[in-house]
């Protein structure tokens, strides 16, 4: 199965893989911290905490793995490489405001492929010129319709329409993703990229948040992140 998502992979650009590895890591994580909640409560004897309602979270653990449905996009798209930095951003918009106060959503099996569609679809509309519409995307990620449009306008709330991405952002999260890349080709357990919801109880969850705010880098690098990201 690896082997399969590797050849899926072999076309895209390195940015796909990249992000498909850390999004992995954080739903590997954030499953095993739902399970271990789990439980936790069961042995207690007591009732489990729902998953905060979304429209993101899916009802079953879709088949297909992180990789391959990140592939797939990646396939059909035809998306700028850049698009998928910005996602990352989105991504991370959505989630520290969800800690804010929206109520906190964690990066699982459950929502993740519904997440990744629809920060793809939001970074497409904002910087790619030639794009695809609703419809056609709703057919990439294996949802109706009217679901994408609901997403994709629940998705714009939940980041307080917030798109623009300035260059310094843009670098950093580049940056960011490189060194996830080196580590990942060095066979170097990659640095830590998660943050924990504040107010868990017990085991925490992970997002995949990082910081806008945690500095710029230098053109130069940026430049070079992005130029290796996009090969």
């Amino acid at each position: 199965m690896a082997e399969e998502e590797e050849e899926e992979l072999a076309g895209a650009p390195r940015v796909v893989g990249v992000l498909s590895a850390l999004l992995e890591r954080v739903v590997e994580r954030n499953d095993a911290a739902a399970d271990e909640l789990a439980a936790g409560a069961a042995s207690a004897s007591a009732a489990t905490s729902p998953a905060p309602a979304s429209a993101f979270r899916a009802t079953a653990r879709p088949d297909i793995s992180v990789r391959s449905y990140m592939a797939r996009i990646a396939r059909f798209a035809g998306c700028s490489p850049a698009c998928y930095v910005v996602a990352y951003v989105y991504l991370d918009r959505l989630l520290r405001r969800g800690r804010r106060g929206r109520g906190a959503l964690a990066v699982d099996s459950y929502s993740v492929h519904r997440l990744l569609i629809t920060a793809v679809l939001a970074a497409v509309k904002f910087m790619d010129d030639v794009r695809y519409n609703n419809a056609y995307f709703a057919r990439v990620g294996g949802i109706s319709l009217p679901e994408m449009n609901y997403l994709e306008v629940d998705f714009l709330f939940a980041v307080g329409f917030d798109l623009n991405v300035s260059p310094e952002t843009f670098g950093h999260y580049c940056t960011v993703l490189q060194a996830e890349m080196l580590s990942l080709e060095l066979g170097k357990t990659p640095p830590p990229t998660t943050m924990t919801t504040p107010a868990a109880a017990g085991p925490r969850l992970h997002s995949c948040c990082l910081s806008e705010d945690d500095g710029a880098t230098s053109s130069s690098a940026s430049g070079s992140s992005q130029q290796q990201l996009a090969a």
